[in-house]
């Protein structure tokens, strides 16, 4: 899995004006638990777009005053007018402690409902799974090569490698949609066999 470097500054005080004043200074106050004991840092808004702006699902290398520790971002608090970046959590990782992440889909073949002019649905974008660090996919593949018109695939298709996936197995992932004008067509044909 990719890792981005994010720069971070211990923080001295943890009160609300000096939150106020980072924040002012297009800084993100932080903390990192997970560890023996939780640290307060900020880092530059700036750094933090490779890892909150994007659909893949990345770790961190957290820089923290040239003290260096893995970790994944756990959760962010956004502005609710501005979508300023307020807050972030990052949890550190150790290679022997299982984790959580939202991992991204990837479909992988052609529908052959699409092709007979359905329209592919995809229902869910992420999986929650819990891996190993080291264990912790990329991505993860769904095939849809045999997704038939008006059919669905569903999350107990997948084969799960050295993780599990915590998302409920009868959820549905993708689905291919019959068009509205093949279904007037469907209903024609059958009401002409009728007369």
């Amino acid at each position: 899995m990719k890792t981005v470097e994010i720069i971070g500054y211990n923080r001295a005080n943890l009160g609300k004006a000096e939150t106020r004043q980072l924040r002012a200074e297009s800084n993100v106050p932080c903390v990192l638990y997970g560890g023996k004991e939780q640290v307060h840092f900020y880092s530059p808004m700036i750094l933090f777009r490779d890892v909150v702006y994007t659909p893949e699902a990345r770790f961190v290398d957290l820089n923290i005053e040239g003290e260096h520790r893995r970790a994944i971002l756990q959760d962010v608090q956004f502005h609710p007018v501005s979508e300023t970046l307020l807050h972030a959590d990052f949890l550190e990782l150790f290679d022997n402690k299982p984790v959580k992440m939202k991992i991204p889909i990837r479909t992988v073949g052609k529908a052959p409902g699409v092709q007979q002019g359905g329209k592919l649905i995809m229902k869910l974008t992420h999986l929650s799974v819990k891996a190993l660090p080291n264990d912790m996919p990329d991505f993860i593949d769904l095939d849809i090569s045999s997704l038939a018109l008006g059919k669905t695939v569903k999350v107990k298709a997948i084969e799960a490698k050295n993780f599990e996936i915590l998302t409920s197995p009868l959820v549905s992932i993708a689905s291919v949609e019959v068009p509205r004008a093949m279904r007037g067509k469907t209903t024609e044909s059958e009401e002409e066999g009728k007369k």
